[in-house]
């Protein structure tokens, strides 16, 4: 068995502790789901959210899956200027047999656009 990364993103309309949660569940589940992955195949989960959002962390949001034995960790996005506001993105680590090429990378919420080549 080896180890990928998928990528995935979610954007919220404002900055919510509840939107939060939902957000970044919805789209740990889609990136999941889409990989035909469950969540014991986490090995960790990086996450960065752009400097607007500052109710919640993504990272206490995933929790909501009990994920308690996976490492989460977030850092903070670069805040470029035209960026897109209130992006949660993510980078987790997984074990799976698919290859590389396979692996199906998710955008929710409107983010699809910040990667229209990934985004399924």
């Amino acid at each position: 068995m080896g180890v990928r990364a998928i990528r995935g993103a979610t954007h919220l309309c404002a900055d919510d502790a509840d939107e939060m949660r939902d957000a970044v569940v919805e789209l740990l589940r889609a990136m999941l789901d889409r990989n035909g992955l469950g969540t014991d195949a986490l090995v960790s989960v990086l996450f960065t959210a752009t400097p607007d959002l500052v109710s919640a962390f993504p990272a206490t949001a995933a929790r909501a899956l009990d994920i308690g034995d996976v490492p989460l960790i977030c850092a903070q996005e670069l805040d470029i200027a035209g960026a897109m506001p209130r992006v949660v993105r993510v980078l987790a680590h997984v074990e799976c047999d698919l290859p590389r090429g396979e692996v199906v990378h998710v955008y929710t919420r409107g983010a699809e656009a910040l990667r229209a080549d990934l985004a399924q």
